[in-house]
Parts: structure tokens; C-alpha cells; sequence
């Protein structure tokens, strides 16, 4: 019985797979793709207007001119369950700004959920996976985790699994395990949480269901208009932070980490092959530099959608707007507590002396980053954010610049002069 249900599970994961690959191909030759006329590669502004329309075909729908209507809906916003999406790309800090809520004790706070379905499907490209991730983001945020169950092949999914679990105050205080105690504010130290006993997964879920707000820090949703439909939903009352970072510390922290990213920019650049624009970035320019061709050529398409996202929420509807909350890493580490009021208040959450003490040390630490770039540690927030003036060299600065244009002008951040300044 067990052997039957295991090759069931197979055969869907197969099948599923095959229908996401083969939506790119259909949805480009629906569509066709327009002549691309060879040039100076500067940032573009996308075409958004299929996804602006996105907003109008939804259930929810609010009368712009009606500020009784939109304040008693942020009124019922508060008194219900809150769902958030830290909407984020790799190497933006959006670790730490997870770390932000993961402390809070109103918060049950899942860590990268998609990561294994993202290698389940491998070597399936991030634009067909896109479906998926947001079908598996509705399940999660209603605490169904039985979807986790389609990309564990044969393993047996429990505590000891998921939701970065080493570090997770849920997984790894009380009533799940008695390591810690939930309300206490510090990092959870994952020899710690490795001793405690794995739990069902339907216990987990009853946890879930007991915290008013929800929180998913993930880096797989590609642009905001995924999003769209779960936004959509007044049942989810679903509100999105995104974080964003100078491109060209984005691109210092990724080159640093190149080898753990290569797989994913991979899959990232797939999901575009068929575009002329972006059919160059899968040539890498040499055989030794394999790694940093394909990590360095993502950061274009990142750029792209950022951009995208900043246009899709400037038209957006007024409730999408009050719904959405940008945030620049900058403005996180150098105003750790005033940034961290922000964020709470827009997620209806009560803040601390404790939390707030808790962001202030953690951007007062000595050194850029630890040997290990993906553990969460205290960082000198002031060398994070400049580092990449001493160790990009004048040609790599001159290119991110190029082609994130747009975006660095958009978010504020300045280029850099011919004397390096």
C-alpha cells in the first residue's frame, strides 16, 4: 500500500512538471515576441499593461472617493488574520528582515518554503514554476502543509524539515519543544533546536492557526504581478513588504556567494531563453568564469523585475497601495528602530524595548559577514552597505549601473562618479 501511494506521487510530481515546462512554450507562441533592435543595453521600462489589467478582473474593488469605505476596511484589516509576503530576491538582506519577525511572538514565521519545490522540478525554468509557488504560498498561509508532502518524494516530512527549522522560534520553543521560550527575543542556536524531538505535521498546523499574523520570507516569486490574484482574495487579506537593495551591493554579496547560487540564476535566466533580449545572458563569456557569468547575467533580469514591480504598484488601486510596503535595506541598518516601528505597525504588530534593542545590535556587529554568508549574524550595517566600493572593480560597477538604471533612479541611490566617489 505504501510502495502504490509513494509511485502515485511520482507519477503526479511527473506530470505536474511536464505541464510546467510546457507553459512557457505555448504562452510564447500565443504571443509572439516583437524585433529587438541591437544597441546600448539600458534599462527599459517593461509593458504592463495585460498586467495592470490584472487589478480590475479581481472580486475586490474599491470606490477611490469613498475614504469612510477604504477606513473601514483597513478597520476590518486589523481585526482579522494578517498574511505577509516578504517579497524579496537573494542577497538583499531579506534573511534578516525575516529574522525581524521571526522574534516577534505574534508571529509564525515560515523561512523559504518553495526552496524545496524549486529542486524537486529541477531543472524546470522560474518562469513555469511561477503556478506553483503561488498555489503552495495559498495552502501555507491557511496552515495547510500537506503541499509539502508533493516535493518530499519518499521523505518523511516532519518539524525536523522545514520552515528553517534550526532557527525558527516556533518550531523550536514551547508547546513544539522546550528548547525556548517564545516571548524571550534572541537568535535561536541551531545545535540547540537539533535536539528537539520531530513533531507531525499536523501539529504544526495547529500551532499555525493559534498566531494572528502569518509570514512567508521567501526569494522565488519573480515579479509582484504573481501575487496579484492572491491579493485579490479578500479572505487571505494579504499584505506584501518588499525589500530592495543597491543593485550594486546586490551583485557584490551574489558574486560572493556564487556557488550557491549558480543552480537558481540558472533557472532564473531559463525562464527567459525565449526572448531575444535576454538569450545572450545563457552564453557564459568563458569556461573558467562559468559561475560568476551566469550569477552576474541574473542580476539583469532582477533589475527588470524590480522595476516592473515599482510600475505595477505606482498604478495600482489605492487598496493595493495600503496593502504594500517598500522597503530599502539602507534605511533598515542605518535606522534599524525607526524602520523596525514601520514595519510592525504596518503589519499589525506592537513593538518592544527588546525587539528594538534586539535590530540595533544585530546592525552593530563587527565585520561585513561571516565565513558563512547564509547564517544570520550581527553585521557593521555601514561596511555591509559600501563594501562593494572596494571589492567591484570600475567595469562591473560601470555595468550594474547600465542596466539598472531605471531602478537605482527610481529607489534613490546615486551613481558612481568617474573619481570613484
Amino acid at each position: 500500500m505504501k510502495r502504490r501511494l509513494q509511485k502515485k506521487y511520482v507519477v503526479l510530481i511527473l506530470g505536474y512538471s511536464v505541464l510546467l515546462l510546457l507553459i512557457p512554450y505555448v504562452l510564447d507562441y500565443r504571443s509572439g515576441s516583437a524585433p529587438v533592435k541591437h544597441g546600448a543595453r539600458q534599462q527599459k521600462c517593461p509593458d504592463l499593461e495585460g498586467t495592470m489589467a490584472l487589478w480590475n478582473n479581481g472580486a475586490r474593488s474599491e470606490n477611490a472617493s469613498d475614504p469612510a469605505a477604504a477606513a473601514a476596511e483597513d478597520a476590518d484589516r486589523s481585526r482579522s488574520k494578517t498574511h505577509i509576503y516578504l517579497h524579496a530576491t537573494w542577497r538583499t538582506g531579506s534573511s534578516f528582515l525575516g529574522e525581524l519577525f521571526n522574534q516577534h511572538p505574534d508571529v509564525f514565521y515560515l523561512y523559504e518554503p518553495m526552496w524545496n519545490m524549486w529542486q524537486a522540478l529541477y531543472p524546470g525554468d522560474a518562469g513555469s514554476l511561477q503556478g506553483a509557488v503561488r498555489d503552495m504560498m495559498n495552502s501555507l498561509f491557511r496552515c495547510d502543509f500537506s503541499v509539502l508532502r508533493l516535493y518530499a518524494g519518499s521523505a518523511n516530512i516532519s518539524t525536523s524539515f522545514i520552515f528553517g527549522w534550526k532557527t525558527n522560534k516556533v518550531i523550536c520553543s514551547e508547546p513544539v519543544c522546550d528548547a525556548y521560550k517564545r516571548h524571550e527575543v534572541g537568535l535561536v542556536q541551531g545545535e540547540v533546536c537539533a535536539k528537539c524531538p520531530a513533531r507531525d505535521l499536523r501539529e504544526l498546523e495547529r500551532e499555525c492557526r493559534k498566531y494572528p499574523v502569518v509570514v512567508i520570507k521567501d526569494v522565488r516569486v519573480l515579479d509582484m504581478a504573481v501575487l496579484v490574484p492572491l491579493m485579490r482574495d479578500p479572505a487571505l487579506n494579504l499584505q506584501v513588504v518588499q525589500l530592495f537593495r543597491d543593485p550594486r551591493a546586490v551583485h557584490n554579496s551574489r558574486l560572493k556567494s556564487k556557488l550557491a547560487l549558480v543552480k537558481e540564476s540558472i533557472q532564473v535566466l531559463r525562464s527567459k531563453k525565449q526572448s531575444d533580449k535576454y538569450k545572450r545572458l545563457l552564453v557564459p563569456s568563458g569556461r573558467v568564469n562559468r559561475a560568476e557569468s551566469y550569477v552576474s547575467s541574473a542580476m539583469e533580469l532582477i533589475c527588470d523585475n524590480w522595476l516592473s514591480d515599482m510600475l505595477l504598484v505606482l498604478n495600482a488601486p489605492a487598496w493595493v497601495k495600503r496593502s504594500y510596503l517598500r522597503l530599502r535595506y539602507e534605511d533598515l541598518v542605518l535606522r534599524p528602530v525607526e524602520e523596525l516601528r514601520r514595519l510592525y505597525r504596518f503589519s499589525n504588530l506592537t513593538s518592544s524595548p527588546a525587539l528594538e534593542s534586539f535590530v540595533v545590535n544585530m546592525t552593530r556587529g563587527h565585520g561585513y559577514s561571516s565565513d558563512k554568508p547564509f547564517l544570520i549574524s550581527s553585521r557593521d550595517a555601514r561596511e555591509a552597505i559600501f563594501a562593494w566600493r572596494e571589492r567591484l572593480s570600475v567595469e562591473q560597477v560601470g555595468q550594474v549601473e547600465a542596466y539598472c538604471s531605471e531602478v537605482m533612479r527610481h529607489l534613490g541611490y546615486q551613481r558612481r562618479n568617474a573619481d570613484g566617489t
